[in-house]
């Protein structure tokens, strides 16, 4: 199968889970995160390197490391936003095969968007992001994030800003879980601001300013 034929799978296999997605709702936060459930966020605690793969991504998609957010938004998590957020994670998910980079490219480490339907963790990670953006979600609301494991290894998620607290999109389960949820040890994800500024991350505090999507 080519990556033209596989990308159109991809597209009407997500809408088919997009009417499975409803039946998840109820799994959606009960409530709005306040100051008290501060442990619900992650706070970015200072600069850091951004991965070589990322760096290499923007080599090779330019036009996608360019733009900057306008704003630092929270995603509002109301009902048709949690259902978005179970419905790209499946389809992501099942869509494609998981496969190492050496296996695939013969290298040890290439981000890149999983035309062939298959790849990595960071490939699952930039195609949810990018269906998120086109879904409507702001891109400062959904910063990719490298994490240690349960086993020590590296491992790259997806954290999607909410006003309920930080959460994870993960090849790994399709369960969307709190960011300390996870059992993964937090290393560094991408800035707010700028996603090409990669900072250090820990507990923090509720922020404040949540986008109407």
């Amino acid at each position: 199968m080519n990556g033209q034929t596989t990308w159109r799978a991809m597209k009407i296999w997500g809408a088919m889970l997009g009417a499975l997605a409803l039946g998840f709702v109820a799994a959606m936060p009960a409530a709005r995160a306040g100051s008290g459930d501060r442990l619900a966020f992650l706070n970015e605690q200072g600069a850091t390197t951004s991965p070589i793969g990322w760096r290499q991504f923007c080599r090779d998609f330019p036009a996608e490391c360019r733009d900057r957010p306008r704003g630092i938004d929270l995603v509002r998590a109301d009902r048709h936003t949690w259902a978005t957020l179970i419905r790209i994670n499946a389809h992501v998910n099942t869509a494609i095969e998981p496969v190492t980079d050496i296996d695939q490219y013969g290298t040890e480490e290439r981000w890149t968007y999983p035309t062939s339907g298959r790849g990595d963790c960071e490939d699952y990670v930039l195609l949810k992001k990018k269906l998120l953006i086109e879904a409507g979600f702001p891109a400062s609301a959904l910063l990719i994030t490298v994490v240690r494991d349960r086993q020590g290894d590296g491992h790259a998620i997806l954290t999607v800003r909410t006003d309920r607290g930080d959460y994870v999109l993960d090849n790994e389960t399709n369960d969307i879980r709190l960011w300390n949820q996870t059992g993964y040890r937090f290393i560094k994800r991408q800035a707010s601001h700028d996603p090409n500024h990669w900072v250090t991350v820990g507990p923090g505090r509720a922020p404040a300013a949540v986008a109407t999507r």
